[in-house]
């Protein structure tokens, strides 16, 4: 009988996290949940102990332990507080995979220290890479650690190249004939709008993607096509290539996922229904596949798949995030940290739609960028970009008042 391997969920109260957890209860003979996290939402992070019992449940501050214990008080969880606790449970020497789900920079220690235990990662939180991509990859390296993209596009990706393994070296693709990785993006719900038309767009619009089941925040970054740019960036440091060797491909439909192009001629695309269970499941029992719960693509109904460009000048954040990538250093974890503040921002109603793509481009301009060989330094240049964006918007805030 196999064993069943222990799974840390890093983010379980979001969309991956809710992914993860139905094929966890799909397959009780596989998988236990060890250990979870949740941010803001603790009723439902207080469902998830009640139906999953983990040993350990991680919250950010005291007030959360406290209404997390309320919540949980007959049930034998440990809770515990803070970020350290998230790289504890991520390093715990039971644990088989980490799941990294937590969005946004949050998510960059607990997946580094998943890392370094020579876990296998399951990544979600691209700015891990974003950030930190050199050091983050060799880390990989030297732990032995096994890093599984379960971006439904990087899996997509994954799963069209040869048989590798989970490393790559700088020359592996074209040693096997692989010409070209064709980067799938929906485009967002305004591809079609012009940029007068950007100007108006609203929060509300903003999160309604078409296609995906999304937190807020990635939602509005599929709708700028920053999602894509820091996939883009993500993907060169996954597969050791350059963004030259990267076309990004507008698909409505997103039922092709991605795509790679070899020298013979050949296209070999991932196909499916847009539901995040399916990387989720290729990544915890890779190299095996299971049930994920995915309905059957049916290309009958689906009948017509249409591809365009990506508008880098309508969409500015795909062009931004290529610079950075170029630029090198910590330029793109300014980037990063300035968008994170940009969408906060336009989510509040501070800023409109087409001024989070002004902000990063500022940012980049301002925030000198160093080079990224040591983790403080990232973390000292992200914390730099954030202040630099927060004044960036009250000064933005004084200019509208005295025009008004």
């Amino acid at each position: 009988m196999s064993v069943v391997r222990q799974i840390c969920l890093l983010g379980g109260t979001g969309s991956i996290g809710s992914s993860t957890l139905d094929i966890i209860a799909r397959h009780p003979e596989r998988y236990e949940l060890y250990a979870v996290s949740g941010f803001s939402r603790i009723e439902e992070l207080a469902k998830i102990c009640r139906t999953y019992r983990p040993v350990y449940a991680v919250v950010p501050d005291d007030q959360a332990k406290a209404r997390l214990s309320t919540l949980i008080s007959d049930l034998n969880v440990e809770i515990l507080v803070g970020e350290k606790a998230l790289e504890e449970i991520a390093q715990a020497p039971v644990v088989h995979t980490v799941v990294a789900a937590i969005v946004g920079a949050a998510g960059l220690l607990p997946a580094l220290a998943a890392v370094k235990a020579g876990k296998r990662i399951l990544l979600a939180n691209k700015e891990a890479l974003v950030m930190s991509g050199q050091l983050f990859m060799d880390a990989v390296k030297q732990s032995g650690a096994e890093l599984l993209p379960i971006d439904s596009e990087h899996n997509a990706i994954f799963q069209c190249l040869p048989e590798l393994g989970t490393s790559f070296e700088s020359d592996a693709l074209p040693k096997k004939g692989v010409k070209q990785i064709l980067l799938t993006a929906s485009g967002g719900p305004f591809r079609e709008f012009s940029q007068d038309e950007l100007k108006g767009v609203t929060p509300a619009q903003a999160v309604a993607h078409p296609n995906w089941s999304m937190g807020q925040k990635i939602s509005v970054d599929s709708a700028t096509l920053m999602n894509k740019g820091l996939e883009l960036i993500e993907a060169c440091w996954l597969f050791a290539v350059q963004p030259e060797q990267i076309q990004v491909v507008v698909h409505p439909q997103s039922i092709i996922h991605s795509m790679v192009s070899y020298a013979d001629g050949s296209v070999l695309a991932q196909m499916g229904n847009p539901d995040m269970r399916t990387p989720i499941a290729f990544g915890l029992a890779w190299p095996e596949r299971i049930d994920a719960g995915v309905a059957e693509l049916d290309l009958f109904d689906v009948a017509r798949l249409d591809f365009e460009p990506a508008d880098e000048e309508r969409f500015a954040c795909l062009r931004l995030a290529k610079e950075a990538f170029q630029q090198g250093g910590t330029a793109p974890a300014i980037l990063n940290a300035a968008n994170e503040v940009a969408v906060a921002a336009f989510l509040k109603g501070r800023i409109a739609f087409t001024e989070i793509a002004e902000l990063c481009e500022q940012a980049l301009a301002s925030v000198p960028s160093h080079k990224a060989d040591t983790l403080q330094k990232i973390l000292d240049d992200d914390h730099h970009a954030r202040k630099f964006s927060q004044q960036w918007l009250g000064h933005l805030s004084s200019q509208c008042i005295k025009t008004q």
